[in-house]
C-alpha cells in the first residue's frame, strides 16, 4: 500500500491533528499485522512547549516593517534668497448690496447677489462715471460681443468717490494700457 508524503496539519481551532504517517519498519524484523481501521498508536510529532514564568512580562515583538525616518518640521532654507512675488494692482470697491472687483483676472461684478466676471480677453473695454448725485460709481464694461453690462456702487460721499477714481485710473491703465 503507497502511503502519501507527510504534510504539515493546516492551521486552525483546536489541538493539532494527529499525523498520518506509516511507523517505520526494522530492516529484518517481521511486518506488524496493521488491523484495518483502526487509530494509529499516539506519537508525539511536536516538542514540549518551553517552560515561561507566570508573572514574566511578553518578549517584545519584532516590527514588520522599518518605520519611516522623522520628517523634519520645516523645509530646509533654498540657497539662494527667495524672491517676492509680483504684486499686480487690484481695486474693489463694495456698499451693502453691490460690488466691483479689478485684478489679474478681469472684471467681476456683483448686484445684490448675482455675479459675473468677464474675463480681460472677453472685455472690449471698460468706463466709469459718477452718478447723477455725485455720490456713486457707475462702472461699465463692454463685452466682446457688444452686449453692455453696468454696475453701481454707493462710495456714500463725494471724497471717497474722486478717491476710487484715482485708483481705477490706475489699475485700468495696468491692464489696458491702451484703453
Amino acid at each position: 500500500m503507497h502511503q502519501p508524503p507527510h504534510t504539515p496539519p493546516p492551521q486552525g481551532f483546536g489541538p493539532p491533528p494527529q499525523p498520518y504517517a506509516p511507523t517505520p519498519q526494522q530492516p529484518h524484523a517481521a511486518p506488524a499485522p496493521q488491523q484495518p481501521y483502526a487509530a494509529p498508536a499516539p506519537q508525539q510529532p511536536y516538542a514540549a512547549p518551553a517552560p515561561q514564568q507566570p508573572y514574566a512580562p511578553p518578549a517584545p515583538q519584532q516590527p514588520y516593517a522599518t518605520p519611516y525616518p522623522a520628517q523634519p518640521a520645516y523645509p530646509a532654507q533654498p540657497a539662494y534668497p527667495a524672491q517676492p512675488a509680483p504684486v499686480a494692482p487690484e481695486f474693489l470697491v463694495v456698499d451693502r448690496h453691490n460690488s466691483v472687483v479689478v485684478d489679474a483676472t478681469g472684471v467681476s461684478f456683483e448686484d445684490h447677489g448675482l455675479s459675473i466676471d468677464f474675463s480681460w480677453p472677453q472685455i472690449r473695454s471698460v468706463h466709469y462715471r459718477p452718478n447723477t448725485t455725485g455720490k456713486a460709481l457707475i462702472m461699465t464694461v463692454v463685452h466682446a460681443d457688444g452686449r453692455v453690462y453696468e454696475c453701481t456702487v454707493d462710495a456714500k460721499r463725494k471724497d471717497r468717490l474722486h478717491e476710487w477714481f484715482t485708483q481705477l485710473a490706475q489699475v485700468l491703465s495696468y491692464y489696458r494700457p491702451m484703453g
